[in-house]
């Protein structure tokens, strides 16, 4: 990995980079769409480079139990088996330790799952979540960590902590016998869960294993350590993503935009538009008049996604072509805004637009102001949902525009 930091935000924590791999260069920040299945769910690979992608990402979960390693080592790995010629980041497995739990059981060794599409016991460990990710021969490559929900509390999360850092130990080790350091890149994850200190105790030690890892991955809204890439794992939502860019994060991830896309939901810069609304009926405007996506550039009305959305595959496909391009003008006009010094200016312009009139999330507020960017500031108009319930139920119900 080369890995150079190109300009700098004099207000926040934000930050453009240039970072080269095996397979080219990929321009931070950036958002990541989610290929678990080694596809993102309703585009080709070849699609998703036409839209300017560079970086995806696949599940190192899925694709070990299917279509497994054979299959893949067959192919030639990952990129030549799904047609992916630009960069690739796998995740460890470890997400799946809270999102499938039932099937898993934790012990110092690693995960024990049971397959829940045969039954089948299947003991992770570290070492053997660095193997498969060598086998599916991602570009970036994540360590195997002991993955708590947010909501737990108590010793619990401590020891999650204090295991994940073990964890990362074994994980160099095994990285460091494979000869594949110079191709594949080894990023540590800080766990901690909601506790400050924990998190830095996690932090710290994992900044003491530099020499090991390539960059850090973190849960949550933080700026990480300052010469490796900083990766905060499953965020998608527009303003999330612009908050941590502010906090000083480089990479994001979410399957947000395809999954929201397949439920009706276009995303623009004017908020989220539900299609299936009747509202959208006799509207023959596109999407967004300034988008550069095929759905928009076809001249594809909001009436006529409305006559098909959730009942042809049409549509699903048209909002996810859609969708992953707002993402992706979303980081990339910030990175404009970084380079030109106006990051600032770019984020009350951003926020004012994208929420209009339904008020600011006050942990955006709180969070933006913490770096030194005030988006009350000079907008008496402005209103701010408070209460941390209000996001969730943002996200569950976006604005019906």
């Amino acid at each position: 990995m080369q890995f150079e930091v190109i300009a700098k935000c004099h207000t926040t924590k934000a930050r453009v980079s240039r970072m080269t791999l095996s397979h080219g260069v990929t321009m931070l920040p950036t958002f990541m769409p989610v290929a678990t299945q080694a596809a993102i769910k309703g585009l080709t690979s070849q699609q998703m480079e036409s839209l300017g992608v560079t970086l995806i990402l696949n599940n190192t979960y899925h694709l070990n139990l299917r279509p497994g390693l054979e299959v893949l080592n067959v192919a030639g790995g990952a990129h030549k088996f799904q047609g992916w010629d630009r960069n690739l980041l796998t995740d460890s497995g470890g997400f799946q330790l809270v999102s499938l739990s039932k099937f898993t059981t934790i012990t110092e060794e690693g995960a024990l799952f049971s397959s829940p599409f045969t039954g089948e016991p299947t003991m992770l460990t570290p070492e053997e979540s660095i193997s498969i990710q060598h086998g599916i021969g991602a570009d970036i490559i994540m360590q195997l960590d002991d993955v708590v929900s947010s909501l737990t509390t108590g010793s619990r999360v401590e020891e999650a902590m204090e295991r994940s850092v073990r964890w990362l130990d074994r994980c160099i080790i095994q990285h460091e016998k494979s000869g594949k350091k110079d191709t594949q890149n080894l990023f540590a994850i800080v766990q901690g869960g909601l506790d400050p200190a924990l998190r830095d105790r996690c932090l710290d030690a994992m900044i003491e294993r530099r020499d090991g890892v390539a960059g850090y991955a973190i849960g949550g809204l933080s700026g990480g350590e300052e010469k490796g890439p900083r990766y905060s794992m499953g965020i998608g939502f527009a303003e999330d993503l612009l908050v941590c860019v502010a906090l000083g994060v480089d990479m994001a991830d979410c399957v947000f935009p395809t999954r929201t896309a397949r439920f009706g939901v276009a995303l623009t810069h004017n908020g989220p538009l539900n299609l299936k609304l009747n509202k959208h009926a006799n509207d023959f405007r596109t999407l967004d008049e300034t988008c550069p996506c095929p759905t928009c550039t076809d001249s594809t009305s909001r009436a006529m996604l409305h006559h098909i959305v959730t009942h042809e595959t049409a549509a699903a496909h048209g909002l996810t072509l859609h969708n992953v391009v707002f993402q992706a003008q979303v980081m990339g006009r910030a990175r404009e805004a970084i380079i030109e010094g106006r990051f600032p200016d770019y984020l009350r312009s951003f926020f004012t637009t994208y929420f209009g009139d339904s008020g600011y999330p006050e942990w955006c507020v709180n969070a933006l102001r913490s770096v030194g960017v005030d988006l009350l500031e000079g907008n008496p108009e402005a209103k701010v949902i408070y209460g941390k319930g209000a996001k969730w139920e943002y996200a569950a119900n976006p604005p019906q525009k």
